[in-house]
Protein backbone atom coordinates (compact mmCIF):
# COMPACT_ATOMS: atom_id res chain seq x y z
CA UNK A 1 0.00 0.00 0.00
CA UNK A 2 1.43 3.36 -1.04
CA UNK A 3 0.34 6.28 1.13
CA UNK A 4 0.23 9.83 -0.18
CA UNK A 5 -0.21 13.14 1.56
CA UNK A 6 -3.72 14.55 1.37
CA UNK A 7 -4.57 18.18 2.22
CA UNK A 8 -6.97 18.59 5.13
CA UNK A 9 -8.31 21.99 4.16
CA UNK A 10 -7.10 23.58 7.40
CA UNK A 11 -3.88 24.73 9.04
CA UNK A 12 -1.89 22.30 11.21
CA UNK A 13 -2.68 24.16 14.44
CA UNK A 14 -6.43 23.83 13.91
CA UNK A 15 -5.98 20.16 12.98
CA UNK A 16 -3.91 19.45 16.11
CA UNK A 17 -6.48 21.13 18.34
CA UNK A 18 -9.27 19.08 16.78
CA UNK A 19 -7.32 15.83 17.31
CA UNK A 20 -6.62 16.63 20.96
CA UNK A 21 -10.27 17.54 21.46
CA UNK A 22 -11.31 14.22 19.95
CA UNK A 23 -8.96 12.37 22.30
CA UNK A 24 -10.55 14.05 25.32
CA UNK A 25 -13.99 13.22 23.90
CA UNK A 26 -13.25 9.54 23.44
CA UNK A 27 -10.80 8.54 26.18
CA UNK A 28 -11.37 8.46 29.90
CA UNK A 29 -7.67 8.69 30.78
CA UNK A 30 -5.19 10.85 28.84
CA UNK A 31 -1.51 11.43 29.47
CA UNK A 32 1.29 13.27 27.67
CA UNK A 33 4.78 11.82 27.20
CA UNK A 34 6.98 14.88 27.74
CA UNK A 35 10.70 15.05 26.94
CA UNK A 36 11.35 18.76 27.37
CA UNK A 37 12.02 19.05 23.63
CA UNK A 38 10.46 21.50 21.20
CA UNK A 39 7.81 19.11 19.85
CA UNK A 40 6.57 17.69 23.13
CA UNK A 41 6.56 21.20 24.64
CA UNK A 42 4.11 22.40 21.97
CA UNK A 43 1.99 19.27 22.41
CA UNK A 44 1.92 19.78 26.18
CA UNK A 45 0.87 23.42 25.75
CA UNK A 46 -2.00 22.46 23.42
CA UNK A 47 -3.14 19.62 25.70
CA UNK A 48 -3.16 21.88 28.76
CA UNK A 49 -5.19 24.43 26.80
CA UNK A 50 -7.85 21.82 26.00
CA UNK A 51 -7.83 20.35 29.52
CA UNK A 52 -8.42 23.76 31.09
CA UNK A 53 -11.25 24.45 28.66
CA UNK A 54 -12.94 21.22 29.74
CA UNK A 55 -12.03 21.25 33.41
CA UNK A 56 -10.20 17.94 32.91
CA UNK A 57 -6.90 16.62 34.26
CA UNK A 58 -4.31 14.54 32.41
CA UNK A 59 -1.14 12.68 33.28
CA UNK A 60 2.22 14.36 32.66
CA UNK A 61 4.99 11.79 32.21
CA UNK A 62 8.62 12.92 32.12
CA UNK A 63 11.26 10.19 32.10
CA UNK A 64 14.39 11.83 33.47
CA UNK A 65 17.41 10.19 31.83
CA UNK A 66 19.91 11.68 34.32
CA UNK A 67 22.51 12.82 31.75
CA UNK A 68 20.64 15.79 30.37
CA UNK A 69 21.18 19.50 29.88
CA UNK A 70 20.66 21.54 33.02
CA UNK A 71 18.67 23.96 30.86
CA UNK A 72 16.33 21.15 29.84
CA UNK A 73 15.69 20.21 33.45
CA UNK A 74 14.95 23.84 34.28
CA UNK A 75 12.39 23.99 31.45
CA UNK A 76 10.75 20.75 32.54
CA UNK A 77 10.53 21.95 36.14
CA UNK A 78 8.96 25.22 35.00
CA UNK A 79 6.30 23.36 33.00
CA UNK A 80 5.51 20.99 35.88
CA UNK A 81 5.11 23.92 38.28
CA UNK A 82 2.95 25.92 35.87
CA UNK A 83 0.53 23.08 35.07
CA UNK A 84 -0.18 21.60 38.48
CA UNK A 85 -3.80 22.75 38.22
CA UNK A 86 -4.48 20.33 35.35
CA UNK A 87 -1.88 17.55 35.53
CA UNK A 88 -1.15 14.43 37.51
CA UNK A 89 2.68 14.74 37.65
CA UNK A 90 5.00 11.76 37.10
CA UNK A 91 8.67 12.78 37.08
CA UNK A 92 10.45 9.44 36.71
CA UNK A 93 14.04 8.99 37.94
CA UNK A 94 14.36 5.20 37.92
CA UNK A 95 17.12 2.93 36.51
CA UNK A 96 16.40 2.28 32.83
CA UNK A 97 18.45 0.47 30.19
CA UNK A 98 19.76 2.91 27.54
CA UNK A 99 22.00 2.81 24.47
CA UNK A 100 25.62 4.03 24.47
CA UNK A 101 26.77 4.36 20.85
CA UNK A 102 30.18 5.75 21.82
CA UNK A 103 31.65 2.48 23.07
CA UNK A 104 31.75 -1.18 22.10
CA UNK A 105 33.03 -2.05 25.57
CA UNK A 106 29.96 -0.51 27.21
CA UNK A 107 27.25 -0.54 24.51
CA UNK A 108 24.54 0.19 27.07
CA UNK A 109 24.27 2.09 30.32
CA UNK A 110 21.64 2.40 33.05
CA UNK A 111 20.53 5.84 34.13
CA UNK A 112 20.16 6.36 37.90
CA UNK A 113 21.98 3.07 38.47
CA UNK A 114 22.65 2.51 42.18
CA UNK A 115 26.34 2.70 43.11
CA UNK A 116 27.28 5.04 40.25
CA UNK A 117 28.31 8.69 40.42
CA UNK A 118 25.35 10.37 38.77
CA UNK A 119 25.55 13.40 36.50
CA UNK A 120 23.09 15.15 38.80
CA UNK A 121 20.70 14.36 41.64
CA UNK A 122 16.98 13.77 41.04
CA UNK A 123 14.86 16.81 41.88
CA UNK A 124 12.57 16.97 44.86
CA UNK A 125 9.31 15.25 44.05
CA UNK A 126 10.76 12.86 41.45
CA UNK A 127 9.73 9.21 41.67
CA UNK A 128 12.88 7.37 42.73
CA UNK A 129 11.38 4.43 44.63
CA UNK A 130 11.30 1.32 42.36
CA UNK A 131 8.35 -0.05 44.35
CA UNK A 132 6.12 2.85 43.28
CA UNK A 133 4.97 0.83 40.28
CA UNK A 134 4.21 -2.87 40.89
CA UNK A 135 5.31 -3.76 37.37
CA UNK A 136 8.66 -1.95 37.42
CA UNK A 137 11.97 -3.79 37.35
CA UNK A 138 15.41 -2.19 37.37
CA UNK A 139 17.01 -2.05 33.93
CA UNK A 140 13.76 -1.95 31.95
CA UNK A 141 13.97 -0.65 28.40
CA UNK A 142 12.73 2.91 27.90
CA UNK A 143 10.00 1.84 25.45
CA UNK A 144 8.94 -0.99 27.75
CA UNK A 145 8.50 1.45 30.64
CA UNK A 146 6.40 3.81 28.53
CA UNK A 147 4.07 0.98 27.52
CA UNK A 148 3.69 -0.35 31.04
CA UNK A 149 3.06 3.12 32.40
CA UNK A 150 0.30 3.73 29.86
CA UNK A 151 -1.44 0.49 30.81
CA UNK A 152 -1.10 1.29 34.53
CA UNK A 153 -2.33 4.87 34.19
CA UNK A 154 -5.32 3.73 32.13
CA UNK A 155 -6.54 1.45 34.95
CA UNK A 156 -8.06 -0.91 32.39
CA UNK A 157 -10.30 1.83 30.96
CA UNK A 158 -10.06 3.32 27.48
CA UNK A 159 -6.88 5.43 27.64
CA UNK A 160 -4.58 7.33 25.34
CA UNK A 161 -0.99 8.56 25.54
CA UNK A 162 -0.19 11.67 23.51
CA UNK A 163 3.27 11.71 21.92
CA UNK A 164 4.92 14.66 20.20
CA UNK A 165 6.51 13.02 17.19
CA UNK A 166 6.48 14.47 13.68
CA UNK A 167 6.86 12.59 10.41
CA UNK A 168 9.27 15.22 9.08
CA UNK A 169 11.80 14.42 11.82
CA UNK A 170 12.92 11.05 10.48
CA UNK A 171 12.04 8.09 8.29
CA UNK A 172 11.48 5.93 11.39
CA UNK A 173 8.89 8.38 12.68
CA UNK A 174 7.17 8.48 9.30
CA UNK A 175 7.02 4.69 9.34
CA UNK A 176 5.53 4.70 12.83
CA UNK A 177 2.42 6.33 11.40
CA UNK A 178 2.26 4.90 7.89
CA UNK A 179 3.10 1.23 8.46
CA UNK A 180 0.21 -1.27 8.55
CA UNK A 181 -1.13 -1.21 12.10
CA UNK A 182 -4.21 -1.28 14.30
CA UNK A 183 -5.67 2.17 14.95
CA UNK A 184 -8.47 3.86 16.83
CA UNK A 185 -11.46 4.29 14.52
CA UNK A 186 -9.09 4.07 11.52
CA UNK A 187 -7.41 7.35 12.47
CA UNK A 188 -3.94 7.17 10.94
CA UNK A 189 -2.48 9.42 13.65
CA UNK A 190 -3.25 6.80 16.33
CA UNK A 191 -1.79 3.39 17.17
CA UNK A 192 -3.40 0.60 19.17
CA UNK A 193 -1.26 -0.76 22.01
CA UNK A 194 -3.96 -3.01 23.46
CA UNK A 195 -7.77 -3.18 23.13
CA UNK A 196 -8.05 -0.37 25.71
CA UNK A 197 -4.76 1.47 25.27
CA UNK A 198 -3.78 3.76 22.39
CA UNK A 199 -1.10 6.25 21.41
CA UNK A 200 -1.88 9.42 19.46
CA UNK A 201 0.33 11.87 17.56
CA UNK A 202 -1.65 15.12 17.20
CA UNK A 203 1.21 17.15 15.66
CA UNK A 204 2.51 14.45 13.32
CA UNK A 205 2.11 16.69 10.23
CA UNK A 206 3.83 19.79 11.65
CA UNK A 207 7.08 21.04 10.14
CA UNK A 208 9.92 22.43 12.23
CA UNK A 209 8.93 25.90 11.04
CA UNK A 210 5.41 25.32 12.40
CA UNK A 211 6.80 24.56 15.85
CA UNK A 212 8.73 27.82 16.05
CA UNK A 213 5.93 29.83 14.46
CA UNK A 214 3.62 28.57 17.20
CA UNK A 215 6.10 29.48 19.93
CA UNK A 216 6.61 32.95 18.48
CA UNK A 217 2.97 33.81 17.89
CA UNK A 218 1.60 32.26 21.08
CA UNK A 219 4.46 33.24 23.35
CA UNK A 220 4.60 29.60 24.43
CA UNK A 221 7.35 28.53 26.86
CA UNK A 222 10.11 26.48 25.25
CA UNK A 223 13.45 24.98 26.18
CA UNK A 224 16.05 27.76 25.94
CA UNK A 225 18.75 25.20 25.07
CA UNK A 226 17.56 25.62 21.47
CA UNK A 227 18.60 29.29 21.55
CA UNK A 228 22.10 28.23 22.61
CA UNK A 229 22.21 25.54 19.91
CA UNK A 230 21.27 28.09 17.26
CA UNK A 231 23.98 30.44 18.49
CA UNK A 232 26.45 27.54 18.23
CA UNK A 233 25.59 27.13 14.53
CA UNK A 234 23.05 24.29 14.73
CA UNK A 235 20.11 24.76 12.36
CA UNK A 236 16.54 24.55 13.64
CA UNK A 237 16.15 21.30 11.69
CA UNK A 238 19.14 19.63 13.34
CA UNK A 239 18.59 20.76 16.93
CA UNK A 240 17.45 17.87 19.13
CA UNK A 241 17.66 16.90 22.77
CA UNK A 242 17.80 13.47 24.35
CA UNK A 243 20.16 11.41 26.46
CA UNK A 244 23.55 12.17 24.87
CA UNK A 245 24.88 8.68 24.27
CA UNK A 246 22.36 7.24 21.75
CA UNK A 247 23.05 6.27 18.14
CA UNK A 248 21.67 9.50 16.68
CA UNK A 249 22.33 11.70 19.71
CA UNK A 250 26.10 11.16 19.83
CA UNK A 251 26.42 13.45 16.82
CA UNK A 252 25.56 16.27 19.21
CA UNK A 253 27.95 15.26 21.99
CA UNK A 254 30.37 18.03 21.00
CA UNK A 255 27.71 20.59 21.94
CA UNK A 256 27.77 19.78 25.65
CA UNK A 257 31.16 21.33 26.38
CA UNK A 258 30.15 24.43 24.41
CA UNK A 259 26.61 24.96 25.71
CA UNK A 260 27.07 23.75 29.29
CA UNK A 261 30.77 23.41 30.07
CA UNK A 262 29.97 22.75 33.73
CA UNK A 263 27.90 19.68 32.71
CA UNK A 264 30.44 18.25 30.26
CA UNK A 265 32.94 16.71 32.76
CA UNK A 266 30.06 14.85 34.43
CA UNK A 267 28.84 13.56 31.06
CA UNK A 268 32.34 12.32 30.21
CA UNK A 269 32.85 10.64 33.56
CA UNK A 270 29.52 8.85 33.55
CA UNK A 271 29.78 6.58 30.49
CA UNK A 272 32.67 4.93 28.65
CA UNK A 273 33.79 6.37 25.31
CA UNK A 274 32.05 9.74 25.63
CA UNK A 275 35.06 11.97 24.97
CA UNK A 276 36.13 9.87 21.98
CA UNK A 277 32.57 10.00 20.67
CA UNK A 278 32.54 13.78 20.92
CA UNK A 279 35.91 14.08 19.16
CA UNK A 280 35.08 11.84 16.21
CA UNK A 281 31.29 11.73 15.86
CA UNK A 282 31.40 14.37 13.11
CA UNK A 283 34.71 13.25 11.59
CA UNK A 284 34.34 12.03 8.04
CA UNK A 285 36.28 8.96 6.93
CA UNK A 286 37.31 5.66 8.43
CA UNK A 287 37.24 6.66 12.10
CA UNK A 288 33.46 6.98 12.39
CA UNK A 289 32.37 5.60 9.01
CA UNK A 290 30.91 8.89 7.79
CA UNK A 291 31.19 10.10 4.21
CA UNK A 292 33.88 8.58 2.01
CA UNK A 293 35.58 5.61 3.67
CA UNK A 294 38.77 3.97 2.42
CA UNK A 295 39.77 0.42 3.29
CA UNK A 296 43.31 -0.22 4.57
CA UNK A 297 45.96 -1.34 2.06
CA UNK A 298 45.90 -5.06 1.37
CA UNK A 299 42.26 -5.46 2.45
CA UNK A 300 39.07 -6.13 0.56
CA UNK A 301 35.89 -4.79 2.16
CA UNK A 302 35.03 -8.34 3.19
CA UNK A 303 38.41 -8.95 4.82
CA UNK A 304 38.24 -5.53 6.51
CA UNK A 305 34.82 -6.48 7.89
CA UNK A 306 36.25 -9.70 9.32
CA UNK A 307 39.14 -7.77 10.86
CA UNK A 308 36.75 -5.33 12.54
CA UNK A 309 34.60 -8.17 13.89
CA UNK A 310 37.69 -9.89 15.30
CA UNK A 311 38.67 -6.68 17.13
CA UNK A 312 35.34 -6.38 18.97
CA UNK A 313 34.32 -7.81 22.33
CA UNK A 314 32.79 -11.25 21.71
CA UNK A 315 29.25 -10.25 22.67
CA UNK A 316 29.28 -7.29 20.28
CA UNK A 317 30.80 -9.33 17.45
CA UNK A 318 28.08 -11.97 17.89
CA UNK A 319 25.39 -9.29 17.82
CA UNK A 320 26.66 -7.95 14.50
CA UNK A 321 27.13 -11.44 13.05
CA UNK A 322 23.45 -12.14 13.71
CA UNK A 323 22.43 -9.03 11.78
CA UNK A 324 24.90 -9.58 8.96
CA UNK A 325 23.75 -13.19 8.58
CA UNK A 326 20.14 -12.06 8.15
CA UNK A 327 21.28 -9.43 5.65
CA UNK A 328 23.24 -11.98 3.57
CA UNK A 329 20.47 -14.59 3.74
CA UNK A 330 17.75 -12.11 2.73
CA UNK A 331 19.57 -10.99 -0.41
CA UNK A 332 20.30 -14.59 -1.36
CA UNK A 333 16.74 -15.78 -0.67
CA UNK A 334 14.83 -12.83 -2.17
CA UNK A 335 17.19 -11.50 -4.83
CA UNK A 336 19.24 -14.57 -5.66
CA UNK A 337 22.53 -12.73 -5.23
CA UNK A 338 25.58 -12.93 -3.00
CA UNK A 339 27.22 -9.87 -1.51
CA UNK A 340 29.61 -8.07 -3.83
CA UNK A 341 32.68 -6.50 -2.30
CA UNK A 342 31.74 -3.00 -3.44
CA UNK A 343 28.83 -1.68 -5.49
CA UNK A 344 27.94 1.50 -7.30
CA UNK A 345 28.17 4.32 -4.69
CA UNK A 346 24.75 5.74 -5.64
CA UNK A 347 23.09 2.32 -5.37
CA UNK A 348 24.83 1.69 -2.05
CA UNK A 349 23.65 5.04 -0.71
CA UNK A 350 20.11 4.15 -1.81
CA UNK A 351 20.48 0.69 -0.19
CA UNK A 352 19.71 -0.98 -3.51
CA UNK A 353 22.76 -3.20 -3.64
CA UNK A 354 24.19 -5.68 -1.13
CA UNK A 355 27.89 -5.19 -0.55
CA UNK A 356 30.52 -5.84 2.07
CA UNK A 357 31.31 -2.12 1.98
CA UNK A 358 27.82 -1.40 3.38
CA UNK A 359 28.44 -3.96 6.11
CA UNK A 360 31.83 -2.46 6.90
CA UNK A 361 30.45 1.07 7.24
CA UNK A 362 27.86 -0.18 9.73
CA UNK A 363 30.65 -1.54 11.91
CA UNK A 364 32.71 1.64 11.64
CA UNK A 365 29.71 3.75 12.63
CA UNK A 366 28.99 1.49 15.60
CA UNK A 367 25.50 1.26 14.11
CA UNK A 368 24.24 -1.41 16.50
CA UNK A 369 20.70 -1.27 15.12
CA UNK A 370 22.22 -1.81 11.65
CA UNK A 371 20.09 0.87 10.02
CA UNK A 372 22.67 0.96 7.24
CA UNK A 373 21.60 -2.60 6.36
CA UNK A 374 17.92 -1.57 6.31
CA UNK A 375 17.07 -2.88 9.78
CA UNK A 376 14.64 -0.82 11.85
CA UNK A 377 14.48 -0.39 15.60
CA UNK A 378 12.53 -3.13 17.33
CA UNK A 379 10.84 -2.71 20.70
CA UNK A 380 12.14 -5.59 22.77
CA UNK A 381 12.81 -6.67 26.33
CA UNK A 382 16.12 -8.14 27.43
CA UNK A 383 14.43 -11.55 27.76
CA UNK A 384 13.10 -11.32 24.20
CA UNK A 385 16.51 -10.26 22.89
CA UNK A 386 18.25 -13.22 24.55
CA UNK A 387 15.64 -15.49 22.99
CA UNK A 388 16.36 -13.92 19.61
CA UNK A 389 20.07 -14.58 20.06
CA UNK A 390 19.40 -18.27 20.65
CA UNK A 391 17.24 -18.47 17.54
CA UNK A 392 19.93 -16.76 15.49
CA UNK A 393 22.56 -19.23 16.66
CA UNK A 394 20.47 -22.00 15.08
CA UNK A 395 19.78 -20.02 11.92
CA UNK A 396 23.42 -19.14 11.38
CA UNK A 397 24.27 -22.82 11.74
CA UNK A 398 21.48 -23.76 9.30
CA UNK A 399 22.44 -21.08 6.75
CA UNK A 400 26.16 -21.69 7.07
CA UNK A 401 26.76 -17.97 7.66
CA UNK A 402 29.02 -17.22 10.61
CA UNK A 403 28.22 -20.63 12.15
CA UNK A 404 28.79 -20.66 15.93
CA UNK A 405 32.06 -22.15 17.09
CA UNK A 406 31.81 -25.88 17.54
CA UNK A 407 29.17 -26.29 14.81
CA UNK A 408 29.84 -29.10 12.34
Amino acid sequence: MRLQKSPLGMDVLTAARQRISLVFDQFLHVHVAFSGGKDSSVLLDLTAEEARRRGRRFGLLFIDLEAQYKTTIEHVQERFDALMDVVDPYWIALPLHLRNASSQLQPYWICWEPGQTWVRSPPKGAITDPTTFPWFRAGMEFEEFVGEFGAWYGKGDLSCGLIGIRCAESLDRWRALTRPKSMYQQLRWTTERSPTQYSAYPIYDWRTEDIWTYNGRMGAPYNKIYDLMYQAGVSIHQARICQPYGDDQRRGLWLYHILEPETWPKIVGRVSGTNTGALYARTRGGVAGLGKVERPPGHTWQSYTMFLLSSMPTSEAEHYKDKIAVFIHWWKEHRGVDLVDEGDPKLEAARKVASWKRVCKVLLKNDRLCKGLSFTQQTSTLKAYLGYRKVMQQRRKQWGIFPPEGSP
